[in-house]
Parts: C-alpha cells; sequence; structure tokens
C-alpha cells in the first residue's frame, strides 16, 4: 500500500490546489481600470448596468446591488419586514449569513434539518417548525443546487410567509427551466472571490415586486430617497433628499460593478466547466463505496460552487479530520462546508443546543469539499481524485 505523505511518504503533487479560487483575466482587469478613469467610481453608471444586466440573467424585474452577500440578506430580512417577536426558518447547512440577517432584525432564527441526500433544507422539517409567530424562510440553494421551491412556495402561500432565496452559491442554476432569483420573494447573490463570479466581494438582491425593490433602494443608502412620493415633506429642490427610514451605507463601488459586468460576460463559460469537472468527479467517486456523492434533484439545472463529499464510516477506519489532513498532506486542500449554524458558541449563548437537526449533524460529521473551479486544468482534476484515491485506499476496512 502506498504510504501517504502525512505519515511520510511523497505527496500527489507539489503544489497545493485550494478549494475555491477566483478566475481574473486581462479583460476584467481593463474594465476595471476603464471605470477607475471615469468620473464616477461610486453610485455611477457600471452600477445600474450591472442591474440590469443581473435582470436580463435571472428573469428578475428588479435587481439591487450592495456590498456583500450578507448585506444583500440583511437588506431582505429588513424589507421582508422581520422584527423582534417574529420566527424565520432558517437552514441549518449553511453560512452563517443566513441566520444572522434574522437576528439583525430582532427575530429567531429557527433551525430546519436538511434532506440527507442534497443536503438541502428539508420541506417537511420546514412544515413542523411553523407556529402562528412565523413570518418567513430563509432557503439556502447549498452547493449551488436549488432548494425544492415547488414544496416551499406551496408551504409559504399556505402559511403567508415571506420566502427569501439565499443563492450565495447558486448564480446561474435554474429551477423547473426558471434561473434562480426569480423564484422567491427576494433573491440573495454573493460575488465573494470563490464564487462562480467575483466582484472582489459584492452582493445583490432580486425580486419581482415592485414595493420590495423600493424599500431595499432606500435601506442600501441610509434610508434617504429622492423619490417625492416616498418622502413626509416632498419639494421640487433638485438639491433635496429626505431620510425616511434607518438604513445603512451598503453600497457598491462602480469599479466593483465593472468587474462583475465582465465577470458576468463569462458564466456561460464558468459554469460549462464547473459542470465538466463535476461529471468527472462523479464518475470518479460514484461507484466507490467509501464516498458518497450529494443526489442532485431531476428539477435543477445546477451550477455547482461547491463539490462536497461524504465519507462512509462503515467503509472506512478514520473519521472526517483524518481524512481531511491526509488529503492537505497530499496538497489537495479541501475545506468543510458547514458547522451546523447553531453549534456555533455564539449561537450557544442564545441558548441553541445541539441534536436539534440530526441530518444537519451527521452531515457535518462526514463531509467535506474537495477542490472546484474554473481555473483547474484536467491536470489538477486528475490529482485531486489520485489524492482522494489514494487517501481512501489507505483507510479501507
Amino acid at each position: 500500500m502506498e504510504q501517504l505523505a502525512i505519515f511520510g511518504g511523497t505527496p500527489v503533487r507539489e503544489t497545493p490546489i485550494f478549494y475555491g479560487r477566483q478566475c481574473i483575466e486581462e479583460d476584467d482587469i481593463a474594465a476595471v481600470a476603464e471605470a477607475l478613469r471615469g468620473d464616477l467610481i461610486t453610485c455611477g453608471p457600471k452600477v445600474a448596468a450591472l442591474e440590469e444586466k443581473l435582470c436580463q440573467i435571472t428573469g428578475a424585474k428588479y435587481a439591487v446591488v450592495v456590498a456583500n452577500g450578507t448585506a444583500a440578506l440583511h437588506l431582505a430580512a429588513l424589507a421582508a419586514g422581520f422584527q423582534e417577536g417574529d420566527e424565520v426558518i432558517v437552514s441549518s447547512i449553511t453560512f452563517a449569513a443566513s441566520s444572522n440577517c434574522v437576528l439583525y432584525c430582532g427575530a429567531k432564527p429557527v433551525f430546519a434539518d436538511i434532506r440527507p441526500d442534497t443536503y438541502n433544507i428539508d420541506p417537511e422539517a420546514v412544515e413542523k417548525l411553523i407556529t402562528p409567530r412565523t413570518k418567513g424562510i430563509v432557503a439556502v440553494d447549498f452547493t449551488g443546487q436549488a432548494a425544492e421551491y415547488d414544496a416551499l412556495g406551496e408551504i409559504c402561500r399556505k402559511h403567508g410567509l415571506v420566502l427569501i432565496e439565499d443563492a450565495a452559491h447558486a448564480i446561474g442554476t435554474k429551477y423547473r427551466g426558471q434561473p434562480v432569483g426569480s423564484i422567491a420573494d427576494m433573491t440573495a447573490f454573493s460575488f465573494h472571490p470563490v464564487k462562480t463570479v467575483t466582484g472582489g466581494e459584492g452582493g445583490a438582491i432580486t425580486t419581482n415586486d415592485e414595493g420590495l425593490y423600493r424599500r431595499l433602494m432606500r435601506v442600501r443608502t441610509h434610508g434617504i430617497t429622492r423619490v417625492r412620493e416616498e418622502m413626509a415633506h416632498p419639494t421640487d429642490a433638485g438639491w433635496y433628499n429626505e431620510q425616511v427610514e434607518l438604513g445603512y451605507n451598503y453600497r457598491m463601488t462602480d469599479f466593483q460593478a465593472a468587474l462583475l459586468l465582465s465577470q458576468l460576460g463569462k458564466l456561460s463559460r464558468f459554469a460549462a466547466r464547473r459542470r465538466e469537472i463535476v461529471r468527472r468527479y462523479d464518475a470518479a467517486f460514484s461507484r466507490m463505496p467509501e464516498l458518497v456523492v450529494q443526489r442532485e434533484i431531476p428539477e435543477a439545472d445546477t451550477v455547482r460552487h461547491l463539490y462536497v463529499l461524504r465519507l462512509n464510516p462503515e467503509k472506512l477506519t478514520c473519521d472526517r479530520r483524518q481524512f481531511f489532513d491526509a488529503l492537505y498532506a497530499e496538497n489537495t486542500c479541501p475545506q468543510v462546508h458547514y458547522l451546523p449554524v447553531y453549534w456555533h458558541s455564539y449561537y450557544e449563548k442564545l441558548g441553541y443546543e445541539k441534536g436539534l437537526c440530526p441530518n444537519a449533524e451527521k452531515y457535518y460529521a462526514e463531509a467535506l469539499s474537495i477542490p472546484l473551479y474554473y481555473g483547474l486544468t484536467d491536470e489538477d482534476v486528475e490529482d485531486v481524485i489520485r489524492a482522494v484515491r489514494k487517501v481512501v485506499a489507505y483507510y479501507r476496512r
């Protein structure tokens, strides 16, 4: 048996491959440079152009771009009207921002368990958690795969709830042929560097509701408006603006918007390469009894942000930490997405206890993400596959 690098052997490759990485090309740099030479480098024409482009891609009527994905979720929660005394149901496996946005508004996150095969929020678990205080659902398109919006939408209609889609992973994904961004009441996107397209940072909210759009535009900029119909003391003075509610400075710069516009022009190419890598990983790992591959629902046409492998404890002699360390020693650098949100120490202090979501907790004990991004070469992909196979062979029962 070949000795693992962690135990003194030779690693599969000499240089590390990380789980995610941006792809910035010369035309992206040129787009940013052009924006920086312009008269307005914030609140300028690139922001408006980006919002129009996002509407074209998602099919939504309105888009509001913001500083980052967390800001997008926060503004969506504000626009939904979540407040103290309300409960909002959130997926248990996600980045903390999906739940924190509920806390920002003074409401209480209620964590729903995930499906054990797709890792997305389970609509049946959601239904059981609804109380008279429930005001909304934050559904996460985990790894890029759309949540089950037929069932979630029906639950929201039945109980009069606001549906927020956290599509931070899912730009370019479709559900029943409809792009994410035009399905839920509001959809939040993230453009962090490990996502399919990036603005360095950046986020957006899309919606088909004009009232929500108007409020999102206000709270993005301190709660200040220049729209006369929204003012308490309207005037036709050209200089006048009025703060009508408490908002935030969550604006995006024009040079970030320029970078994102350039990146969105490559979305189809980036998405196709990610799908190709996922197919190669599926072919390599789906028939290995030591590993479990995420199931994709037939309703979704997925652009994958993450590729998650789960370890089968009945077929391996190691735990997830040992597998992670061994893979890292092979210079194939995995990551774990995510700790169940309510396991974070901050949530412990709020009174959340372990045991709330058994599927999520079992998933966390067994899961890790392997490299997936546009810039991986075919050789890189083969090195990742070789490294995983090598670790599996060492720890196979």
